[in-house]
């Protein structure tokens, strides 16, 4: 269908529009025409990035002589094939309406490890290794070394496309990373480096939030990107966290061991170089006298990662004296990791600021915090110099690197906190020293200021007004959407006490009581009989799990539990983890019905969907607050106290309701699809913690559900079972339009401007 908002066509793939989307088309475009940043809540399952593509590339078409860049970032790669895929589908349809002149490019781009073609690099494990494989064939000296030497191995794909030069490129159309392989291997060049170039032509680019987010990365991919751009944060609850981590630095005993045996080898180069081609390391410290510390521009395979501070508080001033030459900056970095070694041997958790902890480096190791600032650039450049390939070896150095920039760069928002033990296991010694970073708006602000406009989208961004103030940012628009329905397919129950009436709570106190673990076992024994196909349950944490788990074994409740359905559990192992969600699948399917056990802020609360007959039904057990005693964590909140005005009470129930909704919020996918949510702890009847749930839950939450015992919660879903399994009207009876067609958007339209 196409229709008009205000002076744009929109073309929308589909014969019907929920009023949800065409609200959210509405508000998006005015954050376009004010070139501002904006926040959308949209419940799951509404067709967000539908919504989103259409209205964005919709918008760029009409405006020919201005058109918009598109960066639609992604958190995983399964993600970013599923918008490529609803964007194919998409440019089809404009392409049918339009011809040729909606012709668009849009490419997805990931490491190299997703692209690469060469079958000896991908045999590496690890993305590192993967990179470090690319590297040995592709950097400039072995490329240099090959043309007289043919016998050095260098990547096919990678020279046939430097041959094609030019003529390298990517025809119109909507490619998603397995489209570029096909592509790639059919021309013979390498899809990886053909993609890195094609992304400044390209007029949408699906990649992950790191390569905008994380400077490290960004400076090399993103900063080609124009400011005419629109840049989409999707499934972005999380956001700050990401940014939080993309600044966060940690160092263990392993990393300065590594970085030790980094230094030995890089010395061993030094002394090999010296004997054979002095003239080299010559040449790199006139460079670095001249003032630059990097020759000019590189070839795209030498560039590695980029300096991990934000671009505006790298120094444009020439490297330091002591450190121009190779063997002082080695002798540099030694003391620094022997300051460190030394710092990580103390019995007591420490908290420093970053000011403290440079002055104290300076008394110390006498490196002062200039020379820290450049540790970075100083390593990349000799690494270059010294032609080193295996990257992947190096990774310790470069912690310490990034360590040291990051702490000589930024004075505020950062602590440096060094823990000798893990405090749930405080009998291993294992020391850490963190530079953890508490100001998530550091790592965005580049990008607010950079991009005309910036879309934060999720379905669980509650309370929508913390994100501006988390964030530290002015959006010219932002709002909630709640779920237009033809049926009431949601059903939220707050359960506040068992069939005994003891009040159940995952509360610290309570955690543990034998009556709580007995209740929780007797409300899934209960639901496990009447609630069709599939179950999944979310703890608070892994060891809590663990332990009731055993508790439920031993008292034969499980045993009960596996009459009715099969049990799978998520572990910390990604494989064993998917092939339990694979078998809890099948059992679904084949009508024996199932179980699953899983982790708030786990894998699978993430990203996987329990949609249709794969989740009935999500029993939350307990609330997921972080685990409040981490030192990481409490400087954080007294950082936002400060800073921000953000009470720690706030943001710790703030925190663990958006992990509690993004958990339930797995069930619906799809309006036609049906579930029921258990929130099961007395702490979700209060108000203040409950307000903080998405306006979409809310607004089904009754207040009769609000305070329920064990059987009056199997009376309610009894009943709401046998209502969802009515037939029903797609479209809407009864004066409920939930589905609009293009005449009723017409009529809205003549009705919003007559």
């Amino acid at each position: 269908m196409k229709f008009q908002i205000e002076d744009v066509t929109v073309y929308f793939p589909y014969d019907y529009i929920y009023p949800e989307q065409y609200s959210y088309m509405i508000e998006l475009k005015r954050a376009l025409d004010a070139k501002g940043h904006c926040l959308l809540e949209m419940p799951t399952g509404t067709g967000k990035t539908i919504a989103l593509l259409s209205l964005i590339t919709s918008y760029s078409l009409s405006k020919p002589q201005t058109p918009i860049k598109l960066i639609y970032c992604t958190r995983t790669v399964h993600e970013m094939e599923k918008t490529l895929a609803e964007l194919k589908l998409l440019h089809n349809y404009q392409i049918k309406h339009l011809g040729p002149q909606a012709r668009i490019l849009a490419i997805g781009l990931s490491s190299r490890k997703n692209l690469c073609v060469n079958p000896t690099v991908l045999a590496a494990e690890n993305r590192d290794s993967v990179d470090a494989g690319c590297r040995k064939l592709t950097a400039s000296w072995v490329r240099a070394m090959a043309a007289e030497n043919p016998n050095v191995p260098t990547c096919q794909f990678f020279e046939n496309y430097e041959r094609a030069a030019s003529a390298a490129v990517v025809p119109p159309g909507v490619y998603t990373l397995q489209d570029l392989r096909v592509f790639g291997k059919e021309k013979g060049w390498c899809p990886y480096f053909l993609a890195r170039h094609m992304v400044q032509f390209a007029n949408v680019v699906v990649y992950s939030y790191q390569y905008l987010l994380d400077p490290k990365v960004a400076g090399i991919i993103s900063k080609e990107m124009q400011k005419e751009s629109v840049v989409v944060f999707d499934e972005a609850h999380n956001i700050d966290n990401v940014c939080i981590e993309a600044l966060s630095v940690s160092v263990r005993r392993q990393t300065l061991e590594g970085a030790t045996r980094n230094l030995n080898r890089i010395s061993q180069e030094i002394d090999r170089f010296k004997a054979t081609d002095a003239s080299r390391l010559r040449a790199e410290y006139n460079r670095l006298v001249e003032g630059l510390a990097l020759r000019g521009n590189l070839p795209i395979t030498d560039n590695w990662l980029s300096n991990p501070a934000l671009p505006d508080d790298i120094l444009k001033e020439a490297v330091p004296g002591n450190i121009r030459r190779a063997e002082h900056f080695l002798h540099v970095l030694r003391r620094l990791v022997q300051y460190l070694r030394g710092r990580l041997d103390t019995e007591n958790v420490e908290k420093e600021n970053p000011v403290s902890f440079v002055a104290s480096i300076n008394s110390h190791a006498g490196i002062d915090q200039k020379t820290l600032k450049f540790c970075y650039d100083r390593l990349h450049s000799l690494m270059l110099t010294l032609e080193i390939t295996d990257t992947d070896e190096f990774l310790h150095i470069q912690t310490i690197c990034d360590f040291a920039t990051l702490v000589g760069t930024y004075g505020r928002g950062f602590s440096i906190i060094i823990e000798p033990f893990d405090e749930r296991m405080p009998h291993i010694p294992d020391p850490i020293l963190q530079l953890s970073c508490h100001d998530a708006s550091l790592a965005i602000k580049p990008v607010f200021d950079r991009f005309q406009s910036v879309v934060i989208t999720s379905g669980t961004l509650s309370p929508i007004d913390l994100y501006p103030r988390l964030l530290n940012f002015h959006p010219v628009v932002s709002r909630s959407f709640t779920m237009s329905l033809t049926r009431d397919c949601i059903c939220p129950m707050v359960l506040t006490r068992g069939s005994d009436q003891l009040p159940v709570s995952t509360k610290f106190d309570m955690r543990s009581d034998p009556g709580v673990v007995r209740n929780y076992g007797k409300l899934l024994l209960e639901m496990v009989s009447v609630v069709p196909d599939g179950i999944v349950c979310f703890f608070v944490s892994y060891s809590y799990m663990d332990g009731i788990i055993n508790t439920w074994n031993d008292s034969g409740i499980l045993k009960e539990i596996m009459q009715h359905k099969l049990v799978f559990i998520e572990t910390q192992d990604v494989v064993e983890t998917t092939l339990a969600l694979d078998n809890y699948r099948r059992a679904c399917d084949c009508g024996r019905g199932a179980v699953f056990f899983s982790v708030a802020r786990g894998k699978v609360a993430e990203g996987i969907d329990f949609d249709r007959h794969y989740g009935r039904l999500v029993i939350m057990f307990g609330v997921p607050f972080q685990y409040t005693l981490s030192k990481i964590l409490l400087a954080r909140l007294e950082y936002l106290r400060d800073t921000f005005q953000i009470k720690e009470g706030d943001f710790l129930t703030f925190d663990a309701l958006r992990q509690a909704a993004q958990c339930v919020g797995r069930v619906i996918r799809s309006k036609a699809d049906y579930g029921m949510m258990i929130f099961a702890d007395k702490r979700y009847s209060r108000h203040d913690k409950r307000s903080k749930l998405p306006s979409w839950i809310l607004s089904h939450l009754r207040d009769v559900n609000l305070n329920l015992s064990t059987d009056m919660a199997l009376h309610i879903a009894k009943e709401f079972l046998r209502k969802m399994a009515q037939p029903y009207e797609k479209i809407g009876g009864s004066g409920r339009k939930t589905l609009l067609s293009e005449e009723d958007l017409e009529k809205d339209g003549r009705w919003r401007h007559g």
